[in-house]
């Protein structure tokens, strides 16, 4: 799949593709004719990180901290 970075547009163009609403088409158009069309639509939801039980997360917390303090050592 080709990207585009709209950092890479001019501020005008940049603003135009990100303002266009879910659903909305943009015709591109070249000498007059038709060259293509893009559809926007919505960027797809982050998905939750799985969070861990609290115990497993304050193991981890413990184990990197005395990993960290083993190395210093």
């Amino acid at each position: 799949m080709a990207r585009l970075d709209l950092d890479d547009l001019p501020p005008r163009v940049a603003a135009l593709l990100s303002g266009l609403p879910d659903g909305e088409e943009l015709l591109l158009v070249q000498h007059g004719a038709v060259v293509g069309r893009l559809t926007a639509s919505a960027a797809p939801a982050a998905e939750p990180e799985p969070s861990a039980p609290p115990e497993q997360q304050m193991r981890e917390v413990f184990e990197n901290f005395r990993a960290s303090i083993e190395d210093e050592f």
